[in-house]
């Protein structure tokens, strides 16, 4: 996997009126100066605001004219299919404002890209995206951003109809934080694992020793049962605990449970309502982490 920048170019996306702009980590990384190019040609330097290397997003800052400034429409990525039409905007090979289309072409992939970074619940498309595409919006059918345009699986470095872009769920619960603190103050709850079930998350790793085991939370149970001369060892995924609610927030969904947490500061304390043997329990945890600093 390959991030897709073009030296000197790439894209980006108007978040809301004040001029803040959305990109890509990797294209603005170790730059000087950063120039951005509207719509009517107009140019304006930018000033950095924030970033997240972990999700290679970044927002940047311009003093433009609120007429100027058209905030991209935010959609939601929790709802995408495969086989869903995409359209990708961007800069590639320095070409402004380039439209290509598309189909999903899988969800939840992981994406490693830069050597050590990681990124999951990554959007598999089709559609073209070259060098300078990155940081640019992937849209759906009615113009909302779904998604960040962000690297290709390439061996040339050109389109080769495999392209990645980051959900603008992800996007959504961190450009708060990087607007406010200059990255990404993540609470820690100790749960590296859930599963999507009718009832609700059902929890399938604890982080040892991590705020949710600390707080009694229970994950699956290893077994060990004894047959002839072997012990087999089994996981017994139904002594887990459900997640439900999160204080008096029903999260039916991993972005639900994710962006309730991240919402949060380090030190917090909520209230999680789990199901366990048949019985709603509630659960008080006090969330791990970094202790956000004031800029």
């Amino acid at each position: 996997m390959q991030a897709v920048p073009e030296e000197g170019t790439g894209s980006g996306m108007v978040i809301d009126k004040s001029g803040h702009i959305l990109t890509n980590f990797h294209v603005i990384e170790d730059v000087r100066e950063v120039a951005v190019t509207l719509f009517n040609g107009e140019s304006y330097d930018a000033t950095y605001v924030g970033s997240d290397p972990v999700n290679d997003l970044a927002v940047i800052r311009i003093e433009a004219p609120p007429e100027e400034l058209i905030p991209v429409r935010m959609g939601n990525s929790s709802k995408l299919k495969v086989g869903m039409n995409v359209y990708a905007i961007g800069n590639p090979f320095g070409l402004e404002r380039t439209l290509t289309t598309g189909i999903i072409s899988s969800l939840n992939r992981s994406l490693k890209i830069n050597g050590d970074r990681t990124i999951k619940s990554i959007i598999q498309i089709d559609a073209a995206v070259n060098p300078g595409n990155s940081g640019g919006p992937l849209l759906d059918s009615h113009g909302r951003m779904i998604g960040i345009n962000t690297a290709i699986y390439s061996k040339t470095g050109q389109s080769s109809g495999v392209g990645f872009a980051i959900p603008v769920n992800l996007a959504k619960r961190v450009i708060p934080q990087l607007i406010r603190h200059g990255h990404v103050i993540r609470p820690e709850i100790g749960i590296s694992r859930v599963y999507e079930t009718e009832e609700g998350l059902l929890v399938a790793k604890l982080i040892p020793g991590g705020p949710a085991e600390l707080a009694g939370i229970r994950g699956p149970q290893t077994k060990r049962e004894r047959r002839g001369p072997f012990v087999v060892e089994r996981i017994d995924r139904t002594a887990a605990d459900t997640i439900i609610r999160v204080d008096d927030e029903k999260v039916a969904t991993v972005d639900d449970f994710l962006g309730n947490i991240e919402s949060r500061n380090p030190g917090d304390t909520v209230t999680l309502t789990i199901l366990r043997e048949g019985q709603e329990v509630t659960v008080p945890l006090r969330l791990g982490g970094e202790v956000p600093q004031v800029r």
